[in-house]
């Protein structure tokens, strides 16, 4: 690219909007210092029933989330700005092996799997509530090019953008059950909450359908459902919520748990590893077991 010698602030004005997308929500700060990383890694160690076990730096970019992969390996991905690419990892971070999905990474930050072995790709990463081409995709890894999109709108969205307190269109959590997709929001606003839709887990285009809203007061970044169905743990960037009931409408209607994290990482993926564990990742490339309370 030619860069010309004149106009340097309107130049810097145009790379600074191009590339306000992909920047995460601390750029502009300084780097943390080497004691405030100590700091952290201190603070993480002394999280009860949370340990590092492994890591994800060379592995994974900024892995965005988790999903069962096999009884002892886990899915994950990098989100906006990497490739469409899979990445199947042991429990300790070991690649196992590496599946290009036959779909963009528009900005990718969700991964479910249902029982009949199909994974839904959240392409709904939505930081400041302007896409209109939010998509999830079906697939299967052993088919990675034959890709189902169900592509969707929000109905209570008028505005691309809305108000900035009104910004709770962004996905960054979603799960399969009961036939269909559930996508949780991060409140990027002011409303303190996590708006819960649905939407058919059949390729086509839909209005989601908005269920509920959870009183969630931090910005939700994965989701994990407990195999027998009785526990949703929603997890932040350093802390995680806690939703216990003995049927799916129970949960939705229980009152978040919250566990604070705070030290462990930009926390970005989740999986149950037992109905005890969860398995979480972070952008930075951490990999940690908690043991629920």
């Amino acid at each position: 690219m030619r860069v010309l010698p004149l106009l340097p602030v309107a130049l810097a004005l145009l790379f600074t909007s191009a590339c306000s997308q992909a920047q995460p929500e601390n750029a502009g700060q300084a780097a943390p210092k080497g004691g405030d990383r100590r700091k952290d890694r201190a603070a993480a160690a002394a999280i009860p029933g949370l340990r590092q076990v492994g890591s994800l730096k060379g592995v994974v970019p900024e892995s965005s989330g988790l999903a069962p992969a096999s009884a002892n390996s886990y899915f994950s991905f990098g989100d906006d700005g990497n490739s469409p690419t899979l990445y199947e990892i042991t429990a300790t971070g070991k690649l196992v092996h590496a599946v290009e999905i036959g779909a963009p990474n528009t900005d990718w930050e969700s991964l479910s799997r249902d029982p009949q072995g199909n994974y839904y790709i959240g392409n709904c990463g939505n930081n400041e509530s302007v896409r209109r081409d939010l998509a999830i995709y079906r697939v299967r890894p052993n088919s990675p090019n034959e890709v189902g999109k169900i592509n969707f709108t929000y109905p209570d969205q008028t505005e691309f953008p809305p108000k900035k307190k009104q910004r709770n269109f962004d996905v960054e959590a979603s799960l399969w059950q009961e036939g269909k997709v559930w996508l949780f929001t991060k409140d990027r606003g002011q409303q303190r909450a996590s708006k819960v839709y649905t939407v058919p887990d059949q390729p086509g285009t839909y209005t989601a359908q908005l269920v509920t809203s959870l009183a969630i007061p931090g910005e939700v970044t994965d989701a994990a459902l407990r195999a027998d169905g009785h526990r949703l743990v929603l997890l932040g960037r350093g802390e995680l919520f806690i939703l216990d009931g003995n049927s799916w409408a129970e949960i939705l209607k229980a009152t978040p748990r919250h566990v604070s994290l705070e030290g462990a990482g930009q926390t970005e993926g989740a999986v149950f590893k037992d109905d005890a564990t969860l398995l979480i990742s972070t952008e930075q490339g951490s990999l940690y077991e908690y043991k629920l309370p």
